[in-house]
């Protein structure tokens, strides 16, 4: 037991061991030296006695009060055992169920490539991620020809799940790795590019009337796009009539969440039209990607996106 005196009072907290009397010094306090485990156990002693000095004397430091009582209670908060697996399952399951089917995919990823690395054994504890353990993780993704973004996306989706994990009292504030593995490293600027406007301007006077219904239909979303200032498809396919507002087009952006106003030329509201002529449900989906009546949930919505895109970008080339 840890005994806590202040004031006259005094409180105990059990350090979870237990000794036989025989192997103990009574004057000392201390294992006698040919006690069992007595490595162990004495440096669970000392390491636990360092933890109430050291917070004793931030609390003097701060000029904060404090009782036994107090004290103990503040170091009795136990730690949820939780393993990095067990973690990473929960932490799909919630963006799943909070419709962030994108942000889900991203961390099961991640949670995939953690199981390749570790023998598809992830039964142990945050604390073991540790500066050292970061490095080799790295070296190995780096091994399997892992890109700058890839490196940057896992290593932020594991900082990501630390920081949820201490939150969550899983694990330490004190173990975070994250202060000496610094994931600004990985170089995610990619090469500017840009399509001259000479080369847009011939692009949309591509007669295409006798092409297949996907080569109109994805030189018009390329079109639109570009038009709109550079709206993805993502937010092209999740577009309704009630998005037109005055000839400008107002609608809130998947990503950021950011409201966007983007004024509508000649040009791209005749896309528009052409692709919303007969609706009049203010909810219904411009663009002929998405059905209120087929596409119900965000996963399934999710998927067809991913599948048009799979037609609309190779259509493009």
């Amino acid at each position: 037991m840890i005994r806590v005196c202040k004031g006259g009072k005094k409180k105990f907290k059990s350090l979870g061991l237990s000794v036989h009397p025989d192997h103990w010094d009574f004057q000392t306090n201390r294992p006698k030296i040919k006690c069992p485990n007595r490595e162990l156990i004495l440096k669970t002693i000392l390491e636990r006695e360092a933890e109430f000095q050291k917070e004793i004397l931030e609390l003097i430091s701060m000029q904060k009060e404090y009782t036994a009582s107090s004290l103990i209670a503040a170091k009795t908060n136990q730690l949820n055992a939780k393993t990095v697996g067990s973690f990473f399952a929960e932490l799909v399951k919630q963006f799943e169920k909070a419709d962030r089917i994108n942000y889900a995919a991203s961390f099961r990823h991640t949670w995939n490539s953690l199981k390749r690395f570790c023998g598809n054994d992830l039964d142990f504890p945050f604390s073991d991620m540790d500066f050292e353990w970061l490095n080799k993780y790295e070296q190995w993704l780096r091994n399997g020809q892992c890109n700058e973004v890839t490196l940057f996306t896992i290593f932020r989706n594991i900082r990501t799940a630390y920081n949820r994990a201490i939150v969550a009292k899983c694990v330490l504030k004190s173990t975070y790795p994250f202060g000496e593995f610094k994931i600004s490293k990985f170089n995610t600027k990619t090469k500017k590019r840009a399509i001259p406007k000479n080369a847009i301007k011939n692009i949309m006077e591509v007669d295409l009337k006798e092409e297949k219904y996907y080569m109109q239909f994805s030189m018009d979303i390329f079109i639109f796009s570009y038009l709109c200032g550079g709206i993805n498809f993502t937010d092209i396919a999740r577009l309704k009539i009630n998005n037109l507002i005055n000839n400008e087009l107002v609608y809130i952006r998947r990503k950021t969440k950011k409201g966007i106003s983007t004024p509508l030329s000649n040009k791209a509201m005749k896309i528009l039209k052409k692709y919303s002529a007969g609706k009049t449900n203010p909810n219904d989906y411009i663009f002929p990607i998405l059905d209120n009546a087929i596409h119900k949930t965000e996963l399934q919505r999710c998927n067809r996106i991913h599948k048009v895109l799979g037609k609309v970008n190779p259509a493009l080339y």
